[in-house]
């Protein structure tokens, strides 16, 4: 199964990543009225350690403690890709502290959110990866 990886030495720590994958999943085919003026929700986020920045997202691990954890049944697995159930995540945010990665987020209205290789919008690829100008995020099978 294709996932995205991250290469931290080719991370310029631009944040690009962020806003196209923030536009990416705001359901608007204007990225300016997307975001412009407005706080975003990222499924990825940049991290900063020192002289190193790198990107974190799901790695859709092959057994998910967070699938195990949520408590109604938001979270689950399915052809290798974990996904949230909006309408049922009841907003305890377990998964956001069980998750090993910090790659599960509160979003808005009272909601987790991670990444779901943005398989349920029209990229045809995780937009982080194509707003990447460094290439240092690849979506791959390795």
């Amino acid at each position: 199964m294709k996932k995205v990886y991250v290469n931290e030495k080719w991370c310029l720590g631009c944040h690009l990543c962020e806003y196209n994958c923030a536009f990416a999943n705001s359901g608007e085919k204007n990225m300016v009225k997307a975001l412009k003026d407005k706080e975003i929700h990222p499924r990825i986020h940049v991290e900063e350690d020192g002289k190193i920045t790198y990107a974190v997202s799901c790695r859709h691990c092959e057994d998910p403690v967070c699938v195990k954890c949520c408590i109604s049944g938001a979270l689950s697995k399915k052809d290798g890709v974990v996904k949230i159930d909006k309408n049922k995540c009841v907003g305890c945010f377990t998964c956001v502290l069980v998750c090993p990665y910090g790659a599960v987020s509160p979003a808005e209205g009272h909601a987790a959110t991670k990444c779901e290789l943005c398989l349920e919008n029209a990229c045809g690829s995780p937009a982080c990866v194509k707003g990447c100008p460094n290439k240092a995020i690849v979506y791959e099978e390795r």
